[in-house]
């Protein structure tokens, strides 16, 4: 899959989960781990952790790889790892505390 088809599609998943304020970034001269984050808001802890857990099972069911999932336990920032693109998942105290956009747009 096409990194813009993968970012369609996580952006598609996240969006089926009512996931708030999804952004896309291209970090593909920032960084070289991945070539864009999406960042998207939860309405909770407990949202966080469905949205990142449907998108892994969804993209499991598409064949991707998922290369790692961290913060699922608390659920204030759950980081989904699809190698071309890195999902963030997080509540809005901590969105707004850590500030990826503003962060990548550097």
């Amino acid at each position: 899959m096409q990194t813009s088809q993968l970012i369609a599609f996580v952006v598609d998943k996240i969006d089926d989960m009512k996931a708030k304020d999804i952004v896309q970034l291209n970090v593909s001269g920032k960084s070289t781990e991945t070539e864009c984050l999406v960042v998207c808001t939860g309405t909770s802890n407990r949202h966080t952790r469905s949205v990142a857990a449907y998108l892994v099972v969804e993209a499991k069911k598409a064949g991707l790889h998922i290369l790692g999932v961290e913060g699922e336990k608390t659920g204030e920032w759950v980081l989904v790892d699809l190698g071309e693109v890195v999902v963030h998942v997080m509540l809005d105290e901590s969105r707004s505390f850590y500030q990826l956009e503003k962060l990548w747009a550097a």
